[in-house]
């Protein structure tokens, strides 16, 4: 426990302003991962704001221009159904947010109060949670995925659903590990002592001390989202048209790379760019909580 070295008295624990001010300075303290923050925040505001700069919408066509290639009138080109490239990819990359934000919350939700509870309560209850965790990571789940939002038509709603079903195990299973020892702590045997149920101690005191955790794993799991459905989208088995996502103009592009590669480049540089600016993202993340990092130390000494 850290002291005051005149008095020898325990040292006040720093406030959370504080605490706030330490792991930003951390953060930006990684160029990558302020250039990352740069990316999202631009791809972000061009799946919202995008539309709003061409008189198309993804579901436009336009049979004068078919497989047109870029521009002045369609900036991006056109498909082979003459829809706009530039129109599909704000639009895709909209549909793909969406799915990847939701996924990643969802997933991480799930996982810390799973994976929480098992370590909590210990026992009977974290040895069957540890064996439907082991049992589910083992299980094909790509397949599973695919068959099952097949048979759904391609939903991006259902798609949301399948991915968090079979997304959480992992995370939970750290979580887990991480809550073993934070059940052991004072605060939690104090808040037992004074008669607070388990669900509001693994809501009030353990959970929220797993922040940090949490934070990495929500931006690191926006990527692996984005990955999957772009996956499934592309092999056929995620967002079906008439919508459109970034993994379907993948596929509608894949093709034609020689012949009209627009139809491919653009919504690939798309998700090359949202896969890179999380990825950064993350790893400044983690640097910055992380004090024992290189990056989290350098920050600290200043």
């Amino acid at each position: 426990m850290a002291t005051d070295t005149e008095t020898g008295a325990p040292a006040p624990a720093p406030s959370a302003h504080r605490l706030g001010r330490l792991y930003l300075r951390r953060f930006l303290r990684n160029r990558l991962a302020v250039a990352g923050v740069a990316i999202f925040v631009l791809l972000v505001l061009f799946s919202a704001l995008g539309g709003l700069l061409t008189p198309y919408t993804y579901a436009d066509t336009d049979f004068v221009a078919l497989t047109q290639p870029p521009g002045a009138t369609h900036w991006f080109g056109t498909n082979q159904g003459g829809n706009d490239v530039y129109a599909s990819a704000v639009h895709g990359l909209q549909r793909s947010l969406v799915i990847a934000v939701s996924v990643s919350v969802l997933t991480v939700v799930v996982a810390a109060v799973i994976g929480s509870g098992a370590a909590y309560f210990g026992g009977r209850i974290e040895r069957v949670t540890l064996a439907v965790i082991h049992f589910l990571l083992v299980v094909p789940s790509f397949l599973i995925l695919a068959l099952v939002s097949h048979r759904l038509a391609g939903d991006w709603r259902v798609l949301i659903v399948v991915l968090t079903v079979f997304g959480w195990m992992s995370t939970a299973r750290v979580i887990w590990s991480v809550s073993t020892s934070l059940r052991e702590r004072d605060y939690v045997t104090a808040a037992e002592f004074m008669g607070v149920s388990a669900p509001r101690i693994i809501l009030r005191h353990l959970i929220p001390n797993l922040g940090s955790l949490l934070i990495v794993n929500l931006t690191l799991g926006v990527v692996a989202t984005v990955l999957s459905e772009t996956a499934l989208s592309f092999l056929g088995f995620g967002v079906q048209t008439p919508d459109v996502s970034l993994g379907t103009m993948l596929a509608d592009g894949a093709g034609t790379v020689t012949s009209a590669p627009w139809l491919f480049a653009f919504p690939a540089g798309l998700v090359v760019l949202l896969t890179v600016s999380m990825t950064f993202i993350g790893d400044g993340l983690r640097d910055a909580l992380d004090p024992t990092s290189v990056t989290g130390a350098a920050g600290g000494r200043r």
